[in-house]
């Protein structure tokens, strides 16, 4: 069995992608998508670093 609906979502996705940036609106990332950041991410900025947590109550913290 295959999963067929795979590249039709990839399709979508890219679709949507396309038409935000036509309309210069911000890329939208689900934090759980994420690849393997568990309930943290560190991000670099301008060479500063951040880290993003996911708390248990599910919101987020951003500290330097």
């Amino acid at each position: 069995m295959t999963n067929d609906s795979a590249p039709q979502d990839d399709a979508a996705a890219k679709e949507q992608e396309l038409a935000a940036a036509a309309l210069n609106l911000p890329k939208v990332i689900q934090f759980n998508d994420l690849p393997r950041c568990g309930d943290e991410v560190w991000i670099t900025s301008d060479g500063q670093l951040y880290r993003l947590r996911k708390t248990r109550q599910g919101k987020l913290i951003l500290t330097k």
